[in-house]
């Protein structure tokens, strides 16, 4: 018998590593389920006997807490301890069983079974790409700097708390690419044109805009009750940058709703940006 909507129900993300993937999987599948109530547990490292035993005991006495069993995403690649992991009381889903077989089966090859492969720094040139991607994003994010901008790939532009920052960095991190980010003050907006600073790397640019009742709840919760966050201000804010934008021809986005994956993503399918790995 299904249960209610309004249960809380306990969801591990069980791993040998960090666990990354376990968690992209698993919060995936579960945002097709709305109204369910999930409390998320991230179990990394998982990579002996003891730490294996000591999962399973939390995962029961969190099924026994619920009233209802848990669910536990799993991308364990140790069988030893996968066998221990399926022991709890729980809804076992492992990931790698469920395609690792088919794979085999279609390649004519076995695994290798080795631990951490999913996010391995064996790649030295990728990895020194993505640390090189994230130092250059930090020192060109909020405008503190506009000389590395021939470096970019993209430069971000809009009002303050609009997205700019978490986008660049998940830009880096995810794909390599170079990204600075510039915030549209109140003066650059006044003037309702471009920065003179932004205009040399015009076809570099990409707008993030975002509703206004969002951008003062989030400023409100940053500065509440402040000119920053008032309702006119954020107003004002928003409809000027979009006519720069418009008047530059500066392709943008709306950040309202898309999560900061979608945004990166959208910014990469727009422009035609090579990701570097």
């Amino acid at each position: 018998m299904p249960t209610p909507p309004e249960k809380q129900r306990t969801v591990f993300f069980v791993s040998d590593r960090t666990g990354i993937t376990a968690e992209a999987l698993g919060r995936s599948l579960m945002s097709q389920f709305d109204g369910a109530a999930f409390r998320q547990v991230t179990l990394p490292f998982i990579s002996d006997v003891d730490k294996a035993n000591a999962a399973v005991a939390r995962i029961n006495a969190a099924g026994r807490a619920d009233g209802v069993r848990p669910i536990v995403f799993s991308t364990i690649v140790d069988d030893a301890m996968r066998v221990i992991i399926q022991r709890s009381q729980a809804l076992y889903l492992d990931f790698f069983a469920a395609f690792i077989g088919p794979l085999e089966n279609e390649l004519g090859v076995k695994s290798s079974h080795t631990v951490g492969r999913a996010h391995a720094s064996a790649d030295n040139a990728a990895y020194i790409q993505r640390i090189e991607a994230v130092n250059f994003a930090l020192a060109n994010d909020d405008g503190v700097s506009t000389r590395n901008y021939p470096k970019a790939d993209v430069i971000l532009a809009g009002v303050s708390r609009s997205g700019k920052t978490p986008t660049c960095l998940y830009l880096a991190l995810q794909y390599g690419v170079f990204a600075a980010n510039y915030p549209l003050t109140e003066d650059d907006l006044k003037r309702g044109q471009l920065p003179e600073a932004l205009l040399p790397y015009r076809n570099k640019l990409y707008g993030l805009t975002i509703d206004p009742e969002r951008l003062q709840q989030i400023r409100h919760h940053r500065r509440p009750n402040s000119h920053y966050s008032s309702s006119n201000q954020v107003r004002y804010e928003v409809r000027q940058a979009e006519d720069v934008f418009r008047a530059a021809g500066v392709p943008c986005m709306n950040t309202t709703l898309p999560s900061i994956e979608e945004i990166a993503t959208t910014v990469l399918h727009q422009t035609g940006i090579k990701r570097r790995f």
